[in-house]
């Protein structure tokens, strides 16, 4: 639960967004071809996942899927 709790900090959103814009890079300039779009596609998650306050493996661990009531909850 407090990888939960650390995703929906404003300090785990950066983290989220960064991730997801290394990844898109990665995958369009460096890695390139189908695999590059296929991960530049998955870097799209975490980045709109920050962008957006959501988490996406919060439902798996009961709790709610919106960062602002994850960190109400605390």
């Amino acid at each position: 639960m407090q990888l939960i709790h650390f995703l929906a900090s404003s300090t785990g959103r950066w983290v989220r967004i960064v991730a997801g814009i290394v990844l898109i890079v990665v995958g369009l300039l460096v890695v390139q071809n189908t695999g590059g779009i296929v991960l530049a596609v998955v870097g799209l998650v975490p980045l709109l996942a920050g962008v957006l306050d959501f988490c996406v493996f919060a439902p798996l661990f009961g709790a709610p899927f919106s960062g602002k009531a994850i960190r109400s909850r605390r």
